[in-house]
């Protein structure tokens, strides 16, 4: 049966469309949004002990997930909130008997970088700001390629659950150490 030209067109046009309406990923999960931060692998944190100048200080945590502390040593801070490593430090310190009741504060001075990859003017790493958005890194990373998904991007989490991978919207915030893919349009 013969077709006209402008009906092959169109219908190309069309099945063009519907492949670059690739099946959707699943949102971050839901518990992962509004939860307490959790450290990671190069966040830089701000150790307060008071009354005690030398046990103070900035530090970061190494690639083994640890801080190392003077006189202290190493303590686990990977997956911990910044409450649960005053905590922590509070412990090592009156176990090693340097300090009977020890007041300690941690705070984030600097977050572990965001990865802003895929069809942005600048892919690359960058520092993440506080309730950071998909939109905010690509801002970041120099803006939008003429041939980008603009509406949505990928998400890749490491969070102490494994990795996850997940597709958010222009509004959904971003964490620390998330990897940002923005596609290409297919049309």
């Amino acid at each position: 049966m013969y077709r006209s030209p402008v009906f092959r067109f169109s219908l190309l046009v069309a099945v063009s469309a519907l492949a670059a309406c690739q099946p959707s990923l699943p949102l971050v999960p839901a518990e992962q949004v509004g939860k307490t931060y959790q450290l990671g692998t190069g966040d830089e944190v701000r150790v307060t002990t008071f009354g005690e100048k030398d046990l103070s200080g900035d530090f970061r945590v190494d690639d083994s997930g640890f801080v190392a502390l003077p006189l202290v040593g190493p303590v686990t801070a990977e997956g911990l909130t910044t409450q649960a490593l005053s905590g922590a430090i509070a412990q090592a310190l009156k176990s090693k008997n340097l300090l009977s009741d020890p007041s300690v504060v941690v705070e984030v001075v600097q977050y572990r970088p965001i990865f802003v990859l895929g069809e942005v003017q600048k892919p690359g790493s960058y520092p993440y700001q506080a309730r950071m958005t998909f939109l905010n890194a690509v801002a970041l990373a120099g803006g939008f390629t003429p041939r980008s998904v603009k509406s949505d991007a990928t998400v890749v989490r490491a969070t102490s659950h494994g990795v996850l991978k997940g597709r958010v919207d222009q509004v959904s915030e971003i964490e620390p150490g998330d990897i940002v893919t923005v596609e290409e349009r297919n049309f």
